[in-house]
């Protein structure tokens, strides 16, 4: 049997995902957890499962905070509405996040996940991990935003640009910028490439929103920008700039 622990926090999500997990003879869920607080103490106490479903925005933080604090080697399948946090969930034992409302059939497919990666010892290396992440590596569809006390979320394809100002990094729409959680490094990871490029080390550009390129002599290319009026691409991205744009 694989020993599986459910955190959400809201009960009626928490009783579908038993329901849906019921049909696989193979799990026997044994613990549900609703907060942070719960799985520190429940982690701390118990024999850790072999697999983990877990949301991560729950009411007393994110889910993450109870594996920093208590480190786990069981595997994690993150189920959230929101995809912003693949980067991090992939550094914490994930192999796999989905998306709610969770289809019966992604949910098959992250089992079969779990049982086909693992060797028959039930032991992997974190080296292995990584190389699953690479090969299933998920893009970034939409992004959750503070506006005050409220929450907002933005398509990716609504932003035109990323850009670091005094160490925060903004989103910028066509209306106004938004604070992000993210560093640059780590939206470079996650943005579709075909539309997304790091022109220099302060801009993340999304091609939509290019409208006119200008070179010189010089081999300094600027670009005329909606809503930011100019941005450069720095020189030693020139090429890999101009590769990006025709591919």
């Amino acid at each position: 049997m694989i020993k599986t622990v459910i955190i959400e926090d809201e009960r009626p999500a928490s009783r579908k995902l038993e329901r849906m997990l019921s049909i696989f003879p193979e799990i026997e869920v044994v613990a549900k957890i609703e907060s942070v607080e719960e799985g520190v103490t429940w982690f701390s106490e118990n024999e850790h499962p072999q697999l983990i479903f877990s949301d991560i925005v729950l009411g007393d933080g994110l889910s993450f905070d109870i594996f920093e604090k208590v480190p786990t080697k069981g595997f994690i399948i993150y189920t959230t509405a929101f995809d912003q946090y693949t980067l991090k969930a992939f550094k914490l034992n994930s192999i796999d996040y989905l998306l709610k409302p969770i289809l019966e059939e992604d949910l098959a497919g992250a089992i079969e996940k779990y049982q086909s990666f693992l060797p028959a010892d039930n032991s992997v290396s974190s080296q292995e991990i990584k190389q699953l992440i690479k090969k299933d590596k998920t893009t970034l569809s939409r992004i959750l935003v503070k506006i005050g006390y409220n929450l907002k979320i933005i398509q990716t394809h609504e932003v035109s640009c990323f850009y670091s100002e005094n160490k925060i990094v903004y989103l910028q729409t066509q209306e106004r910028s938004y604070p992000s959680d993210f560093t640059l490094d780590e939206l470079e990871e996650l943005l579709e490439e075909s539309k997304f490029f790091r022109v220099n080390r302060q801009f993340i550009i999304n091609s939509d929103y290019i409208k006119n390129i200008h070179t010189s002599p010089n081999y300094k290319v600027e670009l005329e920008f909606q809503p930011k009026e100019e941005i450069t691409v720095s020189r030693d991205r020139v090429k890999d700039f101009k590769d990006w744009l025709v591919s």
